[in-house]
């Protein structure tokens, strides 16, 4: 197993794409009696609408009735990864109240799966899901490959998010300058902006200035989102 993970480590840290990356990810999901693999990475920010991107060798005709229907917004399965990073097994009491997704599912070929999300410092969650047609997950084949398994959701979410998460982040128009992050940093720990002034020596005027100046470069609303959208982008590390 070391070699296994040795191996697809090397693979996954020298890859300069996502699509090589779950290239070597769907070849490890096959070579564990998976026909199908699929990631999801999602943001934490914005908060009411979080961006998301996903890779998945899924039929085409599902992944364009998944999409067209929105069934995202109801899948049993996200869901649970929303909530827990405990493995899920696939089953008719996870789809029970989702009976014409689970319906369709089954109909293109998604009938036995495993998923499990994870999370990292910022905020960004990623969910790996390994299904196929037939032959039932049992209680033997998931001692034997779950360790495995588990890991690959780790793997999978270091090296896609690194690959994947640019593609997301807000583009700022000019980079911040090390007396904003400094302000930024004070306004997480809820100073006043009279506060921020005394701590770092600086009016009012000039704090206020420069927390303007944030809220432009990040695209925000206001001196809280622009703080969440910091801190989930870990400039504020």
């Amino acid at each position: 197993m070391q070699t296994f993970k040795e191996n697809l480590l090397t693979a996954l840290d020298r890859a300069e794409s996502e699509e090589v990356v779950f290239a070597a990810l769907l070849a490890e999901a096959q070579r564990l009696g998976f026909e199908h693999c699929a990631y999801g990475l999602r943001l934490a920010a914005p908060i009411s609408n979080p961006k998301v991107l996903t890779l998945n060798n899924y039929p085409s005709a599902w992944q364009l009735r998944y999409q067209q229907a929105g069934y995202m917004a109801i899948d049993p399965s996200v869901r649970h990864g929303h909530l827990s990073r405990d493995p899920l097994v696939w089953g008719e009491k996870l789809f029970a109240s989702t009976e014409t997704f689970w319906s369709e599912a089954k109909e293109h070929g998604l009938r036995v799966g495993w998923a499990q999300s994870s999370l990292d410092g910022f905020g960004v969650g990623g969910m790996l899901t390994l299904s196929r047609s037939s032959e039932a997950l049992t209680d033997t084949e998931l001692q034997d490959k779950e360790i495995e398994m588990r890991w690959l959701v780790q793997a999978a979410h270091l090296s896609l998010a690194r690959l994947m998460k640019p593609k997301l982040a807000v583009q700022l128009d000019a980079p911040l300058t090390p007396r904003e992050i400094e302000v930024l940093k004070w306004s997480a720990d809820g100073k006043t902006a009279a506060e921020i002034g005394d701590i770092l020596s600086i009016s009012v005027p000039t704090v206020n200035f420069h927390i303007k100046n944030v809220i432009q470069k990040m695209k925000t609303a206001n001196k809280t989102a622009a703080v969440v959208q910091a801190l989930m982008s870990g400039l504020l590390y």
